[in-house]
């Protein structure tokens, strides 16, 4: 069989190409410490509401000024429904659901996480502005989706 001369070379710059795309792909991931999720994050969806800090969700402020607030995300609401955080102080959002996947967005922020039965999933944000940041599922989850929503009261 005999290939045309362009052929070839179009052939060989297109595989190029895609090695150097999967090349670069490949070092962002690395250089950006992008890892799959590990069992050190996993949570048994069925005992979410015996599991701590699951058990008794909310803000707790940690020694080191910052706070961390635990979500549980549930058909069809977030459980705490309102949380109040100082601003200017970094707070690192845990989400975990015990039934279907659901969406995890705080609108006018950058966090934007998946809550996925057995798995707990957490992002940081420093909220520099004060107010009320509405959280909001973004992953349709049954019939009352639109309905699932909560607050964030920054002080």
């Amino acid at each position: 069989m005999h290939v045309h001369k362009y052929e070839r070379w179009w052939l060989t710059f297109g595989m190029g190409m895609l090695l150097v795309f999967l090349g670069a792909i490949a070092f962002a991931a690395f250089a950006d410490n992008m890892n799959p999720p590990s069992g050190l994050r996993a949570i048994d969806p069925t005992k979410v509401s015996k599991t701590p800090p699951f058990d008794h969700p909310g803000v707790r402020r940690l020694a080191d000024g910052s706070y961390e607030a635990y979500y549980v995300a549930e058909v069809f609401s977030f459980e705490p429904p309102t949380i109040t955080v100082p601003a200017g102080k970094k707070v690192t959002f845990f989400v975990t659901s015990p039934d279907v996947v659901h969406g995890f967005f705080i609108a006018k922020t950058d966090v934007n996480m998946m809550a996925v039965p057995g798995w707990v999933n957490s992002d940081s944000h420093v909220f520099r502005t004060r107010g009320t940041y509405l959280l909001i599922c973004h992953e349709y989850c049954g019939i009352g989706h639109q309905n699932m929503f909560a607050k964030i009261v920054v002080r």
